[in-house]
């Protein structure tokens, strides 16, 4: 359903060079050049600038990836669904690390029951990722706990889950009541750039005047699962959701740091791209999924 020249105008986007685009396409350099002249002369804007030798999108090149990115994925979804009432239909989304891990399996457990034949595809990435894959139209929804543009999306709030740090029985952290500052000298473990926990962990220190830097011993790890292993080793602390730590603490494992001085809370965001045809399709699978 997608006019060609949006087709190649998408294709330029992703490789930002008009010789891969062509050959993605498998077209000429030339035809990638007329289309996207014609485009642009069709909306009366510019979508392409060149700084230096550097190709790179304007301001209205931005606006029309956004709204083409939505249109592509609407296709893809409307072909999908016409697919399905032949056969079995697929649902493609992604979740940050702490929502696929510890709070997806219960919700789609119960989705897989009330719909067997459904083709299930959940990619588990950081909330950065997550947010480029929905921008290309790669996946249909996203559920994050990252901060995100609030007006490129459409979204309902998922869950709300509260953060706090915890440490292993042995830590001396582990008994009595303490300040955040009195966290500084120990061992803190954390997800890697991009990560929606660590990003409100950044933010929560900003606000309280500390930073990340002002923690001498920083261990970055990209796994949920590694930085528990080591906290209940006693190698360290850090700062998570209750979802992640909610057995460990049940059974002793690992304990809560009493900090007073430090409450936060954070919602867990369902979105889609802004304006999809499909948004009341994406609130009805909200719906099933929701804890």
């Amino acid at each position: 359903m997608l006019d060609h020249k949006v087709e190649t105008f998408l294709a330029l986007c992703q490789t930002m060079n008009y010789t891969r685009a062509a050959e993605q396409l498998h077209i000429t350099q030339p035809a990638v050049s007329q289309h996207i002249r014609a485009l642009e002369a069709e909306y009366g804007a510019r979508f392409f600038a060149y700084e230096g030798k550097q190709l790179s999108l304007t301001e209205a090149g931005t606006l029309f990836l956004r709204t083409a990115s939505a249109a592509r994925h609407d296709d893809l979804h409307l072909k999908e669904l016409l697919r399905a009432q032949a056969g079995r239909h697929t649902l493609h989304f992604g979740a940050t690390l702490t929502i696929g891990e510890y709070l997806m399996p219960g919700p789609l457990s119960r989705l897989l029951r009330t719909d067997p034949d459904l083709r299930l595809r959940m990619v588990v990435n950081n909330t950065d990722a997550l947010l480029a894959m929905l921008d290309r139209g790669e996946i249909d929804f996203a559920v994050i706990e990252g901060f995100f543009p609030r007006q490129d999306y459409d979204g309902l709030v998922f869950a709300r889950e509260e953060m706090f740090p915890v440490c292993a029985p042995a830590n001396p952290l582990a008994a009595g009541t303490h300040e955040l500052r009195d966290l500084l000298d120990a061992h803190l473990l954390v997800r890697e750039e991009g990560s929606g926990t660590r990003e409100m962990l950044q933010r929560a220190l900003q606000e309280r005047g500390l930073s990340l830097a002002d923690f001498p011993h920083l261990a970055e790890l990209g796994s949920l699962n590694a930085i528990k292993a080591l906290v209940l080793e006693n190698c360290g602390i850090t700062f998570c959701y209750r979802s992640v730590v909610a057995r460990e603490l049940a059974g002793g494992t690992l304990c809560r740091i009493d900090l007073p001085d430090f409450t936060l809370a954070h919602d867990f965001t369902f979105l889609w791209q802004k304006n999809s045809v499909f948004a009341p399709y994406y609130r009805e699978v909200f719906t099933k999924l929701r804890p």
